[in-house]
């Protein structure tokens, strides 16, 4: 039988004929990648980095339109009707009746009758909302309900049902993984490690043994404790290199006649106007005669600034390039620092099903040296993250060496390497400065990155950048050569697009290999350390990943919507196949991880917490990562495979309901999957989507 052709139009994924809903419905609606690569959620909890977004901005109906008013609508003005939704906010949802977390966790509130806090905790039991009941592998299914149900009420002593808060038959995954819950009688798996008296009293209990064993391998690292907050906070912290750097600055610019130049402001000009100044840190790196890297210093400098310089025989003296740790990332997957969905939870997940190299969220400059309580749970790292590092964004020395050599003081062993974000290409980080604006600021990019290094010591140095800023302008070809001979970074990862393109065509791979062979005739030129480059582009399959690999030069390729789509990507990778997922198997990801004992989701209770406050957490973004994942198109759907990530799938059906569910676009059912696990969502807590699309039911799409 001939294959049947592809009734879509070109860019439509292939769809097999036997699962299309109607040859006549409409593609599924576009999404805004940009709108998503620009929203993130760690700056006071609710800002979007777009732009454009208004504070009192809500999602509102799109107006009709003819067929004659949509041909005449502007590019910008079609993106303004499909568009996001922008000002997202979000709340805590926390009991009715809150417990003292000193009682909830078993010890005696030292404010007694004056707390603020309930203490009647056979109150506030009665008030709880029951137990969540997490399902073992045996409860998913297929089909309807999915996840099989379990009695909400217990048998009382005459043989009646009567309700309870405490389900005994539950675990506590927070628990489970670690011998002991923070939380105590706030938990919401409380049955999962309590025991009740004759009396009827509770008493909370510990795995002593599991406890002692597992803490290393499960605690989270790279906390800042509250009395650096407190430093950075009233700009008491020390800072030497930094200061010694930034004033070594001040003297060059002197020098080259830019007297009014500060360098805790901006240097004067535009960008583009930068004085292109090459502050090496040790002219002579590729010998290994002089090893001291001293910084030469103004005979006008304070008396602290000259003690820093006499300490030329301690630890303090900046080291030499080849004394940084090396980066040794062939054949290693690398999972790209992705905004709002790539936190911790869901980069464990990715860890655990193939990458090898991870990052934390973009992280602002001057928010961490404000000690944003936000922007440090950025550097948190789990211990299963092997090879880890931090992004940081910033426009200028003064904010990104002093955020540098803080990471370097208090994570210097939780942080295998720092990132400097030169591709971010929203409109609020590019207007300061940040993100892609420094591809045309070379100058001033140079200053930053040898500060950063000095500041960093032993901890290298990595750049992520975009081919240029304006379409049809590459500049990454001169940039990168530079960065690897003057500057000292120690590996490069390259978007194959320009910050005006967005998404709005593929990736140039063809430009990236030309960059990478600029880098290693460089290196090869003056005889330096061959440093790694990763790709990056709409890798989507094994078979891109390993066809990058093979043709373009680099040493990999840095996986970001791939891993969003589907997370399984890495094992494709690793083991150079695709993989026809079921769908139980994809709901077994959201619960269980693959080849081990823990769930998704509960990676974000032991994250987020395992109260009323952080099981909601847990929901938003367990949603938010369905917003991405329903996006999948199974292989087993197509007529040609691999899938592509920019095909748009045209209404389809699984091959069962489950499947169905799983590819449906209406927010209310990435809720509907997440109450399978976290139990009913509370009346007060509403899922609010990035895109507009996804925020209204479409009978069609749910088959």
């Amino acid at each position: 039988m001939p294959e049947l052709a592809n009734p879509f139009p070109a860019g439509t994924a292939p769809v097999k004929r036997e699962y299309l809903l109607t040859v006549d419905a409409k593609l599924a609606p576009v999404a805004d990648d940009d709108a998503a690569e620009g929203s993130t959620s760690h700056s006071n909890g609710t800002t979007d980095l777009c732009g454009d977004a208004g504070e009192d901005e809500r999602p509102s109906k799109k107006a009709k339109l003819s067929a004659s008013e949509k041909r005449k609508l502007s590019k910008d003005e079609k993106k303004k009707q499909r568009g996001s939704n922008k000002g997202r906010r979000w709340q805590k949802v926390r009991d009715d009746l809150d417990l003292c977390w000193r009682v909830a966790s078993g010890g005696t509130c030292e404010f007694g009758t004056e707390c603020r806090w309930n203490h009647d905790v056979p109150a506030y039991l009665s008030a709880k909302p029951r137990d969540v009941h997490f399902p073992s592998a045996s409860y998913l299914s297929d089909a309807p309900p999915f996840v099989k149900s379990v009695v909400d009420t217990e048998a009382g002593e005459d043989g009646e049902q009567e309700r309870s808060s405490v389900d005994f038959s539950t675990k506590c995954p927070v628990f489970e993984e670690t011998g002991a819950c923070r939380h105590g009688l706030k938990c919401r798996f409380l049955g999962g490690h309590v025991r009740k008296a004759e009396d009827g009293s509770l008493s909370l209990v510990q795995d002593g043994e599991k406890k002692t064993r597992l803490t290393g391998a499960t605690t989270e690292i790279n906390f800042l404790d509250g009395s650096t907050q407190k430093l950075l906070r009233t700009k008491k912290y020390s800072l030497p290199i930094t200061d010694a750097y930034l004033r070594e600055l001040e003297v060059q610019n002197a020098k080259e006649g830019n007297p009014k130049f500060n360098a805790k402001d901006e240097p004067t000009g535009t960008p583009q106007e930068t004085s292109e100044v090459n502050v090496v840190e040790n002219p002579e790196q590729k010998s290994t005669a002089d090893s001291t890297a001293t910084v030469e210093l103004h005979p006008s400098l304070d008396s602290s600034t000259e003690a820093i310089a006499a300490q030329a025989d301690t630890p303090d003296v900046p080291i030499r390039f080849a004394e940084k740790r090396r980066l040794v990332w062939s054949d290693k997957t690398y999972l790209a620092p992705l905004t709002t969905v790539g936190n911790l939870p869901f980069r464990r997940l990715c860890v655990t099903l193939g990458a090898d190299i991870t990052c934390g969220e973009m992280g602002l400059a001057n928010s961490f040296l404000s000690a944003s309580k936000e922007e440090w749970s950025l550097v948190r790292r789990h211990p299963s993250e092997t090879m880890f590092g931090v992004q940081l964004a910033g426009s200028k020395p003064s904010l990104l060496v002093p955020t540098a050599e803080v990471i370097a003081k208090e994570c210097r062993s939780g942080v295998d390497f720092v990132d400097l974000n030169c591709g971010c290409p929203i409109d609020l980080v590019f207007r300061t400065g940040s993100g892609s604006a420094l591809l045309d600021a070379p100058g001033k990019l140079g200053k930053i990155l040898v500060g950063m290094n000095r500041a960093l010591g032993e901890i290298p140095l990595t750049v992520k950048l975009r081919t240029g800023v304006k379409e049809g302008k590459n500049t990454s070809h001169k940039l990168m050569p530079r960065m690897s001979s003057e500057w000292n970074v120690s590996a490069i990862t390259l978007h194959g697009r320009t910050r005006q393109q967005r998404y709005t065509k593929l990736a140039d791979w063809d430009y990236i290999k030309e960059c990478v062979e600029a880098v290693r005739a460089r290196e090869a030129e003056e005889d330096l350390p061959r440093i790694p480059i990763f790709g990056g582009g709409d890798c989507f399959s094994s078979q891109d990943y390993w066809h990058c690999v093979e043709n373009y030069g680099v040493d990999g390729v840095m996986i970001a919507r791939g891993a969003l789509i589907k997370p399984w990507i890495f094992t494709e990778i690793k083991e150079h196949r695709e993989w026809d997922i079921t769908s139980v198997e994809r709901l077994e990801l959201i619960r269980k991880v693959f080849l081990a004992s823990h769930f998704y989701a509960e990676f974000g209770l032991n994250h987020f917490g395992s109260d009323t406050a952080g099981v909601n957490t847990t929901r938003r973004y367990l949603c938010e990562a369905l917003s991405f994942q329903y996006r999948y198109v199974p292989i087993g759907l197509l007529e040609l495979i691999p899938g592509r990530i920019n095909d748009r799938a045209p209404l389809f059906r699984g091959r069962d309901e489950l499947e169905t569910l799983l590819a449906s676009g209406d927010s209310r059912n990435w809720v509907k999957i997440s109450e399978m696990f976290l139990g009913p969502a509370p009346e007060s807590w509403s899922f609010t989507p990035k895109h507009k699309s996804n925020a209204y039911g479409n009978e069609e799409s749910q088959g």
